[in-house]
């Protein structure tokens, strides 16, 4: 073998490797250590000797040396400080060059799935439309946090029904048997004006909060290397923070961590014991790689042996969803999570950070795993998910929730579903109890929006040949009715495997876009918005200037500001796209 020593020419080529980006951009730190030994073994081996090393012989690889013991001492991230490049004599940083210390911010490895948008489908053809209900705002957050930081948002993170249901909106409070109220709104569509908008607004019902059920909560905490940053792992535990003063004495909180390799950090503990609690938080440190799928596995070991009959069962996992160890791939995790769900444990998912965000992986879990799925970008949006709607977010009160429209070919030429994408069922599902669908939470609301060609629009709809064994025809009480489509709902109690359906008959009655609520404007505007971001082929002539007009005369009370701060996001989307 050939040494090298700090004279030899090979040294300044190791040397000069260490400092490239390839190599900093590595955050595995296994990977660094392989590259390393890698390029030593290549310069051994490309000499021809055999000679053996001994005690006597000059070998120098300081600034090497000192990286491989810079990886090697991740081993234990529970008890071990993040390491600095000077306690190991690691090369200084060149000018220009980011550290890897620090991340890179022009490296950016995040994921969205792509949505294929839903298309104009034929009303005689299609009369039903079929789809799961979606609670779900990350997309809003995330959209944000892209836009603060002065960059469009990739379309596949614009799922424009987590950007309108991101937003209250002022709808009755149900009084009758079923835990739900429907609220109906036919306007002109503001962005194409021969076709109308159908607003379907529901309303859950809110909590009696004198016969709250406990809680038993397990925080799947992400520690691996890739959550260290500023806006993960420190961000999680002040919102976690915030979270705990939310809970009651009868409340029980477990903490379970994962990296390269899961454990146990705080079993069962009452909520009363915040200290306890919030020391574990404090404790946590980043680092190594990420085995998500053991995680899991032992998340739902602890939530199972802490089960709470008829309880609120929950694990709220946090993560920048890059998951590299174990079961890691996204069929695996959903398979996973779609058998944990039988023990009637739901999920909540919370996302953190940026640069190698896994959105799509994040987005598919929490929809196998009778879950929501929210980002938090900043202090402010913990405050909103954790403080303002803990209890809507945390208690469910119906499960397997669908809804199936069935439109009136009398009065329907084509509609279109406005985002849902992922959620669109077959219309078979919709009696099918076996069939998974989305959560209801106490308080919550569910907004759809459709855009509908009317019957009697020269628009060309795109339509199949036709059948040469039956034809379509419209019965009598399609032609004889003012009805326009009929609202078809099913879902769920918590504790109940058979599903309840319910059914609500739309006139075709036709409100003036001046005219038309807040919820109708304000939701019309996020769907705006969400199709300019996404530069859909439905956006018509909307502009972002409508966008803002619609939402400035529909803010309504807006005590928190979010419709505000909705507008402030449409002027920067507005400057950054010139």
């Amino acid at each position: 073998m050939e040494f090298v020593t700090k004279n030899h020419p090979k040294y300044t080529f190791i040397i000069q490797f260490l400092k490239t980006k390839f190599y900093r951009i590595m955050k595995n730190k296994v990977l660094r250590i392989f590259a390393i030994i890698m390029i030593i073994n290549f310069f051994a081996c490309g000499t021809g000797k055999e000679n053996a090393q001994t005690e006597s012989d000059d070998f120098y690889l300081d600034e090497a040396t000192g990286a491989v013991e810079e990886e090697a001492m991740y081993e234990d991230v529970m008890s071990k400080k993040k390491m600095n490049r000077s306690d190991y004599d690691l090369p200084d940083v060149p000018d220009g060059m980011p550290n890897p210390d620090e991340g890179d911010p022009n490296f950016n490895t995040e994921e969205y799935d792509k949505i294929v948008e839903n298309e104009f489908l034929d009303a005689k053809q299609n009369p039903l439309s079929t789809f799961s209900i979606d609670v779900d705002n990350a997309a809003y957050s995330n959209v944000r946090r892209m836009l603060n930081y002065n960059q469009m948002p990739d379309k596949g993170a614009v799922r424009i029904e987590e950007m309108i249901n991101y937003f209250d909106y002022d709808y009755p409070d149900p009084t009758g048997k079923h835990p739900f109220s429907f609220n109906t709104e036919i306007s002109n569509c503001p962005w194409n004006r021969e076709n109308k908008l159908i607003h379907i607004g529901i309303q859950g019902k809110k909590l009696d909060y004198k016969d709250l059920k406990p809680s038993n909560l397990v925080f799947l905490l992400d520690v691996s290397g890739s959550m260290e940053d500023p806006n993960k792992l420190p961000l999680l535990r002040k919102s976690f923070k915030l979270l705990l003063d939310e809970l009651s004495q009868e409340d029980k909180v477990s903490i379970v961590v994962y990296a390269g390799a899961a454990g146990l950090v705080l079993p069962p503990t009452p909520a009363s014991e915040k200290k306890k609690i919030i020391k574990a938080l404090d404790d946590l440190q980043a680092g190594g790689s990420t085995a998500g799928g053991a995680g899991i596995q032992l998340a739902y070991k602890t939530a199972k042996d802490a089960f709470i009959e008829n309880g609120n069962n929950r694990i709220i996992l946090a993560t920048d969803g890059d998951f590299n160890v174990g079961t890691s791939s996204t069929s695996s995790l959903v398979e996973l999570i779609e058998e944990k769900r039988k023990d009637d444990i739901y999920l909540t998912i919370l996302g953190f950070g940026m640069g190698n965000y896994k959105d799509g992986r994040m987005e598919q879990i929490s929809n196998a795993g009778n879950g929501n799925y929210f980002y938090i970008d900043n202090i402010k949006e913990a405050e909103k998910v954790f403080v303002k709607e803990m209890r809507a977010n945390m208690f469910t009160i119906a499960k397997d929730v669908k809804i199936q429209i069935e439109f009136n070919p009398a009065f329907v030429k084509a509609y279109r579903l406005i985002g849902y994408e992922n959620r669109i069922m077959a219309k078979e599902d919709f009696d099918d109890d076996k069939k998974d669908a989305g959560e209801l939470g106490a308080g919550h609301t569910v907004t759809a929006l459709y855009e509908i060609v009317p019957a009697n629009s020269n628009w060309n709809v795109r339509t199949a040949d036709d059948l040469k064994y039956q034809t379509t025809e419209l019965n009598n009480n399609a032609k004889s009715s003012n009805e326009i489509m009929t609202i078809k709902f099913r879902y769920k109690p918590p504790k109940s495997n058979k599903s309840i359906k319910i059914e609500h008959a739309i006139t075709n009655t036709l409100t003036e876009l001046k005219a038309s609520s807040d919820n109708f404007r304000f939701s019309a505007a996020v769907a705006g918005f969400g199709m300019l971001l996404r530069d859909s082929k439905f956006k018509g002539n909307v502009t972002y200037k409508m966008v803002k007009d619609l939402a400035n005369n529909s803010k309504g009370k807006d005590e928190n500001g979010y419709r505000t701060e909705f507008i402030s996001l449409v002027k920067t989307a507005e400057l950054l796209s010139k």
